[in-house]
């Protein structure tokens, strides 16, 4: 059966057919002026080996967690405080 799960940026992903995850990763945010617009998160997600069968979710800490809890069958739970 699948189920899909909707990534920030607006594309799906089936979760069924996710075979890896990476560690979640951060790395500093700046638009073109070179402002700091804070810290951003990142995380892997592999369909398959090939390099073509990855995906790189980018975003705000609450969009790449809400995307890894919808993965990990968790959607329900309420958000936990950090």
């Amino acid at each position: 059966m699948q189920r899909w799960i909707k990534l920030p940026d607006g594309r799906f992903v089936d979760a069924g057919a996710i075979v890896y995850i990476s560690r979640p990763e951060t790395y500093a945010r700046i638009d073109e002026d070179g402002n700091d617009l804070g810290i951003g998160y990142s995380v892997n997600i592999g369909t398959g080996i090939p390099r073509d069968a990855q995906i790189s979710v980018t975003g705000s800490k609450d969009e790449v967690f809400a995307v890894l809890r919808a993965i990990l069958g968790q959607q329900g739970t309420a958000p936990t405080a950090t």
